[in-house]
Protein backbone atom coordinates (compact mmCIF):
# COMPACT_ATOMS: atom_id res chain seq x y z
CA UNK A 1 0.00 0.00 0.00
CA UNK A 2 1.16 3.65 -0.74
CA UNK A 3 -0.20 6.80 -0.89
CA UNK A 4 -1.09 8.93 -3.72
CA UNK A 5 1.70 10.85 -3.72
CA UNK A 6 4.51 8.48 -3.78
CA UNK A 7 2.25 6.65 -6.87
CA UNK A 8 1.90 10.40 -8.85
CA UNK A 9 5.84 10.19 -8.25
CA UNK A 10 6.47 6.96 -9.75
CA UNK A 11 4.37 7.39 -12.35
CA UNK A 12 5.86 11.04 -13.46
CA UNK A 13 9.13 9.25 -12.85
CA UNK A 14 9.32 5.84 -14.97
CA UNK A 15 5.46 5.53 -16.08
CA UNK A 16 4.71 5.32 -19.93
CA UNK A 17 2.04 4.48 -22.19
CA UNK A 18 3.32 2.29 -24.31
CA UNK A 19 5.80 -0.70 -24.31
CA UNK A 20 9.53 0.87 -24.43
CA UNK A 21 12.76 -0.65 -24.97
CA UNK A 22 14.75 1.30 -22.31
CA UNK A 23 12.70 -0.22 -19.12
CA UNK A 24 13.01 2.27 -16.07
CA UNK A 25 12.94 1.06 -12.80
CA UNK A 26 12.30 2.83 -9.07
CA UNK A 27 12.43 1.81 -5.60
CA UNK A 28 8.85 1.87 -4.02
CA UNK A 29 8.44 2.36 -0.13
CA UNK A 30 5.16 1.03 1.21
CA UNK A 31 3.16 -1.68 3.64
CA UNK A 32 2.54 -5.28 2.66
CA UNK A 33 -0.99 -5.51 2.75
CA UNK A 34 -0.38 -9.53 3.60
CA UNK A 35 1.90 -8.50 6.35
CA UNK A 36 1.24 -5.17 7.56
CA UNK A 37 5.31 -4.07 8.05
CA UNK A 38 6.81 -1.85 5.57
CA UNK A 39 8.57 -3.07 2.45
CA UNK A 40 10.94 -1.88 -0.21
CA UNK A 41 9.87 -2.82 -3.67
CA UNK A 42 11.73 -2.45 -7.30
CA UNK A 43 9.36 -1.33 -9.84
CA UNK A 44 9.53 -1.19 -13.42
CA UNK A 45 8.20 0.77 -16.23
CA UNK A 46 6.58 -2.62 -17.96
CA UNK A 47 4.42 -2.70 -14.41
CA UNK A 48 3.39 0.43 -14.10
CA UNK A 49 2.21 0.62 -17.82
CA UNK A 50 -0.06 -2.71 -17.16
CA UNK A 51 -1.08 -0.84 -14.41
CA UNK A 52 -2.42 1.91 -16.23
CA UNK A 53 -3.76 0.10 -19.34
CA UNK A 54 -7.47 0.13 -18.22
CA UNK A 55 -7.18 3.78 -17.83
CA UNK A 56 -5.09 4.41 -20.62
CA UNK A 57 -8.09 2.21 -22.50
CA UNK A 58 -10.69 4.59 -21.19
CA UNK A 59 -9.02 7.55 -22.28
CA UNK A 60 -8.30 6.66 -26.08
CA UNK A 61 -12.15 5.06 -26.29
CA UNK A 62 -13.59 8.47 -25.07
CA UNK A 63 -11.01 10.39 -27.50
CA UNK A 64 -12.49 8.42 -30.46
CA UNK A 65 -16.09 8.66 -29.13
CA UNK A 66 -15.23 12.73 -29.00
CA UNK A 67 -13.99 12.57 -32.60
CA UNK A 68 -16.85 10.66 -33.94
CA UNK A 69 -19.31 12.92 -32.56
CA UNK A 70 -17.49 16.41 -33.67
CA UNK A 71 -18.86 18.08 -36.41
CA UNK A 72 -16.96 17.87 -40.07
CA UNK A 73 -15.92 21.68 -40.47
CA UNK A 74 -13.74 21.39 -36.94
CA UNK A 75 -12.88 17.97 -37.44
CA UNK A 76 -11.39 19.26 -40.93
CA UNK A 77 -9.02 21.37 -38.43
CA UNK A 78 -8.31 18.59 -36.74
CA UNK A 79 -7.39 16.62 -39.35
CA UNK A 80 -5.32 19.04 -40.04
CA UNK A 81 -3.67 20.49 -37.06
CA UNK A 82 -3.71 17.45 -34.58
CA UNK A 83 -4.47 17.27 -31.40
CA UNK A 84 -3.38 18.89 -28.24
CA UNK A 85 -2.45 17.29 -25.15
CA UNK A 86 -2.83 19.72 -21.98
CA UNK A 87 -2.73 19.12 -18.41
CA UNK A 88 -0.63 17.05 -16.36
CA UNK A 89 -1.86 13.33 -17.64
CA UNK A 90 -0.07 15.23 -21.07
CA UNK A 91 3.05 14.25 -19.68
CA UNK A 92 3.16 10.31 -19.23
CA UNK A 93 5.64 9.56 -21.40
CA UNK A 94 4.69 7.88 -24.74
CA UNK A 95 1.08 9.22 -24.48
CA UNK A 96 0.77 11.16 -27.48
CA UNK A 97 2.41 8.40 -29.25
CA UNK A 98 -0.40 6.31 -28.32
CA UNK A 99 -3.40 8.66 -29.08
CA UNK A 100 -1.88 8.68 -32.46
CA UNK A 101 -1.66 5.76 -33.21
CA UNK A 102 -5.34 4.81 -31.83
CA UNK A 103 -6.54 7.79 -33.61
CA UNK A 104 -4.82 8.15 -37.06
CA UNK A 105 -3.84 11.76 -36.21
CA UNK A 106 -0.95 14.07 -34.80
CA UNK A 107 -0.93 14.19 -31.60
CA UNK A 108 0.89 16.87 -29.57
CA UNK A 109 1.29 18.02 -26.04
CA UNK A 110 1.49 21.71 -26.25
CA UNK A 111 4.23 23.67 -24.10
CA UNK A 112 3.85 24.37 -21.02
CA UNK A 113 0.54 21.86 -20.73
CA UNK A 114 0.61 21.89 -16.56
CA UNK A 115 -0.79 25.81 -16.69
CA UNK A 116 -2.60 25.30 -19.84
CA UNK A 117 -6.45 25.01 -18.63
CA UNK A 118 -6.04 28.39 -16.34
CA UNK A 119 -3.87 30.44 -18.95
CA UNK A 120 -6.99 29.94 -21.46
CA UNK A 121 -9.34 30.15 -19.14
CA UNK A 122 -7.62 33.76 -17.83
CA UNK A 123 -7.37 34.56 -21.67
CA UNK A 124 -11.20 33.97 -22.06
CA UNK A 125 -12.19 35.94 -18.57
CA UNK A 126 -10.21 38.89 -20.04
CA UNK A 127 -11.81 38.60 -23.21
CA UNK A 128 -15.71 37.83 -22.14
CA UNK A 129 -17.12 40.58 -24.16
CA UNK A 130 -15.73 39.65 -27.35
CA UNK A 131 -16.41 35.65 -26.75
CA UNK A 132 -19.82 35.85 -26.06
CA UNK A 133 -20.92 34.51 -29.24
CA UNK A 134 -18.99 31.38 -28.76
CA UNK A 135 -19.31 30.68 -25.74
CA UNK A 136 -21.47 27.95 -24.93
CA UNK A 137 -24.41 27.63 -22.10
CA UNK A 138 -24.29 25.34 -19.75
CA UNK A 139 -26.34 24.43 -16.91
CA UNK A 140 -29.28 26.77 -15.24
CA UNK A 141 -27.04 30.14 -15.80
CA UNK A 142 -27.22 31.28 -18.67
CA UNK A 143 -24.12 34.02 -20.11
CA UNK A 144 -25.14 37.67 -19.99
CA UNK A 145 -25.85 39.06 -23.71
Amino acid sequence: LIGERSAEEIKINIGQAIPHKEIREAFLRGRNLITGLPEEVVINSEDIRKALEKSLNQITEAVKANIEVTPPELLADVMNDGIYLVGGGSLLRGLNVLLSQVTKLKVKIIEDPLTAVARGGGVVLENLDNLKGVLVETGSKKMPR
